[in-house]
């Protein structure tokens, strides 16, 4: 007789959304506020919401913009990173790092991860640098901190900038100090699927004044700082182009959901934190790779929560991995291909994904699972169940 097909661990009209976002009913109100109010655009929430993350961070200066993108477009631009430079950044990240790099028309050169913490090897990143090295942006990969310390070494030697990209990165500290504040700029994500969430926005952290008002500059198509108080009430400002800029501005109605999301970062984090121990104990015993523990002295924003499928260890590629969970109505995430795994990097630059063979690896095995505070116990034990389920078949 044969064994009866099992259902999926959710049905269908249950499927679990990865990365789906915590609203509640603060942020709705702010919206509606600002609807209201008819401020939609640059306005008095964006210097609110700045002000809100520059307390969080203890930053000295912020500038909010559209996306992480542009503020790592800006941050390069500020930096004076152009034509016949080189930005020396990891082959584990999200395209946008490598093509903020390309639009200053400077050069992107990849020095691969340490396998055990994905991010960028200090030791790779000093066989990279050239006379021609610009820069440095080290990406703190699902929230785990880059080793600071020895990337500011390499960068005070060789007289570098340091750009950090942060968009997974809000809570995360190393050796007591946010990330975010050891580089020139610090540049954070509120990308809809982020620890904090705008929708869509980005934030850029600096100690520098001058750098902080040229971003601003730059991001409201080179026009003089704050032209958006033009509109308000405390009389007409003629504004100035003084530089060709871009249209990177953060809107009203983007602040008004960050300003109450930023509001439980800390708690949200905590429940983060339940979520990846209870992963941890539970897939411990799995053949699948799972996160190390955080650095001593450090802390994890858990933005992530990324397991390894190798087939040589659980009997399933990565790639068959994928369909089989999301059968068991589970969605999941892949942080990432490697960056030369991709066809344009492929024909501009020549990259292999063999030159960087621990980013090549992690690409090919990666799978991130939902972790979140909208998750439920019941939500993260459907996820178990269902990675338990799927390698049981493998």
């Amino acid at each position: 007789m044969s064994t009866p097909v099992r259902p999926p661990v959710r049905s269908k009209d249950r499927f679990l959304v990865f990365g789906a976002p915590q609203i509640e009913q603060a942020e709705i109100d702010e919206v509606v506020h600002s609807m209201k109010s008819g401020w939609l655009g640059t306005g008095p929430k964006v210097a609110r919401f700045e002000d809100d993350f520059k307390l969080y961070k203890g930053a000295a200066h912020a500038a909010a913009v559209y996306s992480c993108t542009a503020a790592l477009h800006l941050a390069m631009v500020a930096s004076g990173v152009g034509e016949g430079d080189e930005v020396i950044t990891t082959p584990m990240t999200f395209c946008a790092s490598v093509n903020a790099i390309i639009h200053t028309g400077a050069t992107p050169v990849l020095a691969d991860v340490d396998p055990r913490t994905l991010n960028i090897d200090p030791a790779r990143v000093a066989e990279k640098i050239t006379p021609r090295t610009k820069a440095i942006m080290p990406v703190h990969f699902a929230g785990r901190a880059c080793e600071m310390d020895a990337i500011m070494a390499l960068a005070k030697s060789h007289d570098l900038m340091v750009i950090e990209d942060c968009a997974h990165a809000i809570e995360t500290q190393y050796h007591g100090r946010e990330a975010g504040l050891f580089g020139d700029f610090g540049c954070f994500s509120f990308y809809v699927t982020k620890n904090v969430i705008t929708g869509e926005g980005g934030m850029v952290l600096t100690k520098d004044e001058a750098h902080a008002a040229r971003i601003k500059v730059l991001a409201l198509h080179g026009m003089s700082k704050d032209a958006w108080k033009r509109f308000s009430d405390s009389g007409w400002v003629h504004y100035q182009v003084i530089e060709a800029g871009f249209k990177y501005n953060m809107m009203d109605i983007q602040a008004a959901i960050g300003i109450h999301q930023l509001r439980r970062v800390e708690k949200n984090w905590e429940r983060r934190r339940e979520i990846w121990n209870r992963y941890n104990e539970a897939f411990r015993s799995l053949p699948i790779g799972i996160p190390k523990d955080p650095e001593p002295n450090t802390r994890h924003a858990h933005h992530l929560y990324t397991i390894m499928v190798d087939e040589k260890h659980c009997g399933l590629a990565r790639d068959a991995f994928l369909p089989a969970i999301q059968a068991q109505g589970i969605g999941v995430g892949v942080h990432y291909l490697s960056i030369p795994e991709h066809p344009f990097y492929q024909k501009t630059f020549a990259w292999k994904p063999e030159q960087y063979p621990h980013a090549m690896k992690v690409g090919r095995e990666t799978v991130s699972l939902p972790i979140g505070p909208k998750l439920t116990d019941d939500d993260v034990a459907d996820v178990i169940e269902a990675v338990t389920r799927v390698l049981s078949h493998a």
